[in-house]
C-alpha cells in the first residue's frame, strides 16, 4: 500500500513539474515601450517612445513625424501579416501616415523615437 501511496506522489510530482516547464516554455509577456508626454495642447502632440530590445506597440497612430534620437532596428508587421525590417538611425526623421500596425525592437539596442502628431 505504501509503494503505491509513494508511486502516486511521485507520478504527481512529475506532473506538477512537465506542467510548469510546458507553462514556461509558452508565449513570454510583452513588453510596451515607454511613452512620455513632452507637449501636449490643442495644435499637436509630441511623445518620446522608449524601446527596450523585444518591446512590441501595438496602438493605432495618426500621422505623424518621427525623429530618430537612438538608432535601432525595427520589424514592422501590418494587418495582413506582412513583416519588414527598418533601420533607423539617430538624427534622422520620417513622415508616417496613420496606421495600426505592430511595431517590436528587434534589435539589441534601446531605441528613441520623438513623434509629432498633428491634432
Amino acid at each position: 500500500m505504501q509503494a503505491i501511496r509513494f508511486t502516486l506522489i511521485a507520478f504527481a510530482a512529475l506532473g506538477i513539474a512537465a506542467a510548469g516547464s510546458v507553462y514556461a516554455q509558452g508565449k513570454a509577456k510583452e513588453r510596451a515601450p515607454v511613452i512620455k508626454v513632452l507637449l501636449d495642447n490643442n495644435k499637436v502632440r509630441v511623445t518620446e517612445t522608449t524601446f527596450k530590445p523585444g518591446d512590441v506597440s501595438r496602438t493605432d497612430r495618426k500621422p505623424r513625424a518621427n525623429y530618430f534620437v537612438k538608432s535601432g532596428t525595427l520589424e514592422r508587421t501590418t494587418k495582413d501579416g506582412k513583416k519588414t525590417v527598418y533601420e533607423r538611425k539617430a538624427g534622422t526623421s520620417v513622415w508616417l501616415e496613420a496606421d495600426s500596425d505592430v511595431v517590436k525592437n528587434i534589435g539589441k539596442t534601446t531605441f528613441v523615437v520623438v513623434s509629432v502628431t498633428p491634432k
